[in-house]
């Protein structure tokens, strides 16, 4: 059975039960207090204490008065796949998120608030609660905002005295702007923007739900020239001398995912859901929806053409396997990371090289080579052209340098 993590004081509680045809059934059982009623003879009498401080008055019963929610949500009681793990994961996380609103609800409609009265809560602690029941695909980057705020706190001498606990109301502008500068200090390029990005939205997501009255972080901005390539990429020979180095304990599946990503130019996120089925061998496509924009935009579908190569890279699945297997069974992200970096030093590449480094060189050395800005676009799955013209600009500074490798032209003798 899953390990479920309930706290004491949850209410309602997640609970599973095995059914016969293997699955466990997730429910929720809520506790609606307790009620006291009259013990009865087999007479229907009030039966009495006989002795003691309570002689001759009336014994009662306590009845504690429970109700379950089925929530049609289900776990595979033996998972052997990555796929299988993977789903019960998801599945949980959502089991989660609802008993978490259903508590919200509860209290709503028991004590007249949605905790909006008692705003003495711990950020910290909320904040945390928040990432617990998250399920989207960005959570590292929550907990990485979490962090940095933990972090900040436990650093800037002037908020030191808040690194065991913050109330909402000791949260104000002139702590966010300080904030702000703490993590652009931390952070190189657009990475202060996000995690300032996620800090605001459970900001936000405490003041809708009355844990907070005034927004801290209004007019506390973090901006950046989103139009320039600050991450490095690899040159065509790089990626060459990439491929032709080989280490000890290397993971295939690692490699094979991070050449596909440099060909195709997926994110993580997406190399790391791909499965046969989104593969059309027949018309030599790959077909996916983008893990970032799926159920926020009608242009999360990608449709990527395959050449031969890309084909063997992926290969078919074999008699184990099924069309709805892994293409490529990973670890986790930081696990990835840290090989791809470990086999970029091995290959002597002195470059800071991360996952995400492969998108970018994707899209650099295609336009490098005459690729059209629109076709670039529609391979990374862009909705418009606007993330698409910093590789346009990061391929111009590749052409000045270029030419400025050369050597300096002497025209006195011409």
């Amino acid at each position: 059975m899953a390990k479920l993590e309930n706290k004491h004081k949850d209410n309602p509680r997640l609970e599973q039960r095995l059914l016969s045809d293997g699955r466990i059934s997730l429910y929720l059982e809520y506790y609606l207090g307790r009620e006291s009623e009259p013990v009865l003879d087999e007479a229907g009498e009030p039966v009495l204490y006989q002795s003691g401080k309570m002689a001759g008055k009336r014994k009662y019963k306590v009845k504690h008065n429970r109700r379950q929610e089925d929530l049609n949500l289900y776990l595979i009681a033996s998972p052997k796949t990555p796929f299988d793990r993977n789903q019960n994961k998801e599945t949980l996380q959502l089991a989660k998120k609802i008993r978490f609103e259903r508590e919200q609800q509860l209290l709503e409609n028991r004590e007249g608030f949605r905790l909006k009265k008692d705003r003495q809560i711990d950020f910290i602690e909320y904040f945390q609660a928040y990432i617990d029941t998250y399920t989207k695909k960005d959570i590292r980057m929550l907990q990485m905002a979490l962090q940095r705020f933990k972090d900040f706190l436990k650093d800037t001498p002037e908020y030191t005295r808040f690194t065991k606990g913050i109330k909402p109301e000791q949260m104000d502008k002139d702590m966010m702007i300080v904030f702000a500068e703490y993590l652009q200090s931390r952070s190189k390029g657009e990475g202060a923007k996000s995690i300032f990005q996620r800090f605001k939205k459970v900001v936000k997501y405490a003041i809708d739900h009355d844990y907070m009255v005034k927004n801290p972080c209004n007019g506390v901005t973090i901006k950046t020239d989103d139009q320039i390539l600050r991450k490095d990429v690899l040159s065509l020979d790089e990626e060459r001398k990439l491929m032709s180095t080989h280490y000890e304990g290397e993971n295939p599946n690692i490699r094979r995912a991070f050449i596909m990503c440099l060909y195709c130019g997926l994110r993580f996120c997406d190399v790391k859901d791909l499965t046969f089925a989104n593969v059309d061998y027949s018309n030599r496509l790959l077909k996916f929806e983008q893990n970032k924009t799926k159920g926020h935009s009608t242009n999360s579908g990608v449709v990527i053409p395959l050449n031969e190569g890309l084909l063997q890279l992926i290969g078919k699945p074999t008699d184990e396997q099924s069309k709805d297997s892994l293409i490529f069974p990973l670890p986790s992200y930081e696990m990835c990371n840290k090989a791809v970096k470990r086999w970029v030093k091995r290959a002597g590449i002195e470059k800071h090289i991360s996952w995400h480094c492969a998108r970018h060189s994707f899209a650099v050395n295609i336009l490098n080579e005459g690729a059209n800005i629109k076709t670039v676009a529609s391979l990374l799955g862009h909705s418009g052209l606007k993330h698409t013209e910093k590789y346009t600009r990061a391929v111009d500074e590749l052409k000045q340098k270029a030419i400025n490798s050369l050597p300096e032209l002497d025209i006195t003798n011409l």
